[in-house]
């Protein structure tokens, strides 16, 4: 009677069967050769399988090989797929080992996020890094006996800033000129106990004055904040806090007391017309209301022009007495 034991495959990613006989077998079998483990006496141990460098008692199975795989069977594993990679050039292979080392990306990945802006997502980060470790693992050369990840980690953060650098908007001489002069305001700040001025700045950086304030025109282009990040106060209030964009004031809102007056002052007006004279609520409604000319209005009131003209004289008057009355009362 046999029983199946998956056993660790040369190049550590699969696995092979073991046959173990019982107490009664004269040897061990397995799928690909018959050996036959010796204890530590160097007598022969019948129906016994050396697991980890130790014997097993006979008639019991062998432990599973993901229980028995230790650091070096790992390493011996990554190793034989790299020669096995070198010589078929897989994309499967590749892309175990890509599997195997994606752990390096994240810890690179948050090592360069830590100075950046909060607007800036580490998914985006690890994204672009994926890409320079496929570049690495295609471009390694085992053979010169360097160790993987430190070539790697190279690689990949590269890979992270040449993505970032494209997505930057300010030329590369601006963020560098822009270095330059916090370098020296901290140096000058060090030195003299406060501000510096800008002559003394421009003095320390070796440029003429108007240079300086050239180069500061140039560098308003980086101080540009990201609306989506929470405003100083709403951090140190310990807060949900709100976002920048809803502090900043709307030019083109309503103003809510202007409004209230307004609508105030329509229901004023329309009072003092409703008290007008019949012929002088009818001028100035087909008048203002209707869009009708004076000699329009004179037609259906059935009146001359320069009437009608007085009546909206006096219906006009009426009402701007009627409207200082209520604002005085």
């Amino acid at each position: 009677m046999t029983e199946p034991t998956p056993a660790p495959d040369v190049a550590g990613g699969g696995s092979r069967t073991a046959t173990v006989t019982s107490p009664s077998a004269a040897h061990v079998g397995t799928s690909s050769e018959s050996r036959t483990p010796a204890g530590t006496n160097g007598h022969h141990v019948d129906g016994a399988q050396a697991i980890n460098g130790h014997a097993a008692p006979a008639g019991r199975p062998a432990h599973p090989a993901s229980e028995s795989r230790t650091a070096d069977d790992v390493e011996a594993g990554i190793i034989a797929l790299w020669h096995t990679y070198g010589e078929s050039r897989k994309q499967g292979l590749r892309d175990r080992l890509v599997l195997h080392y994606a752990p390096l990306v994240k810890y690179v990945a948050g090592r360069v996020g830590t100075g950046l802006p909060a607007h800036v997502d580490v998914a985006d980060l690890i994204q672009s890094g994926i890409f320079g470790l496929v570049d690495a693992i295609e471009k390694f050369e085992p053979e010169r006996g360097l160790k993987f990840e430190t070539y790697a980690m190279q690689r990949i953060r590269g890979a992270i800033l040449d993505d970032l650098r494209s997505q930057d908007w300010v030329p590369r001489s601006v963020r560098s000129r822009a270095r330059d002069v916090e370098r020296a305001l901290e140096r000058l700040g060090a030195s003299l106990q406060r501000t510096p001025t800008d002559r003394e700045l421009a003095a320390e950086l070796k440029i003429g004055l108007g240079e300086l304030r050239e180069l500061y025109a140039q560098l308003q282009l980086t101080s540009v904040v990201a609306l989506d990040e929470l405003i100083a106060a709403g951090r140190s209030t310990g807060g949900p806090g709100s976002s920048l964009a809803e502090s900043l004031p709307d030019e083109g809102a309503e103003d809510p007391i202007a409004s209230l007056v307004d609508q105030d002052s329509r229901r004023q007006l329309a009072d003092a017309i409703a008290q007008l004279a019949e012929r002088d609520r009818v001028v100035v409604t087909l008048y203002y209301f209707e869009n009708l000319t004076l000699a329009e209005i004179g037609k259906v009131l059935g009146v001359t022009e320069s009437r009608v003209c007085q009546l909206h004289t006096r219906a006009v008057l009426r009402l701007r007495t009627k409207l200082n009355e209520q604002l005085e009362a």
